[in-house]
């Protein structure tokens, strides 16, 4: 965990000084938080489904999972307003750069047929999105104890004015972008 923020620090902070001619230490863009959110569809027929995706989401993440309720009720998907229907983890600090450092180095790797990460999934204000279309990529889920594969989105908040600095500064960083 700190080996990836003094990696900052000392070379990436640097590099993306005398590269975009930053006048100050303070415009330099550095990552800001990692929110990780896990959609359950099939949780409004069993509760037991949000237990499961918090247990899974603490072992990735160590830190607690919070609960997103519904704020709307739509009848075509049969959702009431405030039902369970998913969970998700931000991380900041310390934590955030640990788990940065594992999804780069050793879950995304574990990817079947893994070419690099979509380099088009900014928003166009320096945040980047990606899915993952299953937690076993991560060491820390067991196999034999899942009851089902499931998705999540990773958001990766900078504060990076543009998507080229933060594609440069997620780069830097270990990102391992698509050529």
């Amino acid at each position: 965990m700190a080996r990836l923020k003094e990696k900052y620090r000392q070379e990436v902070a640097p590099e993306l000084m005398k590269k975009f001619g930053y006048k100050s230490v303070m415009e330099i863009p550095k990552l800001e938080k990692i929110v990780i959110n896990v959609g359950a569809g099939e949780a409004k027929d069993n509760s037991k489904v949000i237990d499961a995706i918090m247990g899974d989401l603490a072992k990735i993440t160590g830190q607690k999972p919070i609960v997103c309720r519904a704020r709307k009720s739509v009848a075509n998907f049969k959702v009431r307003e405030g039902m369970k229907i998913g969970c998700k983890v931000t991380l900041r600090a310390d934590k955030m750069y640990e788990f940065i450092d594992r999804l780069f180095n050793v879950a995304l790797p574990r990817v079947r047929d893994f070419r690099g990460i979509n380099p088009n999934s900014f928003d166009g204000r320096g945040n980047y999105n990606m899915g993952i279309k299953e937690q076993l990529i991560f060491p820390e889920i067991d196999f034999d104890k899942i009851d089902r594969t499931r998705g999540m989105d990773i958001c990766f908040v900078t504060t990076a004015k543009n998507d080229e600095e933060s594609k440069e500064l997620l780069s830097l960083m270990g990102a391992p972008f698509k050529n």
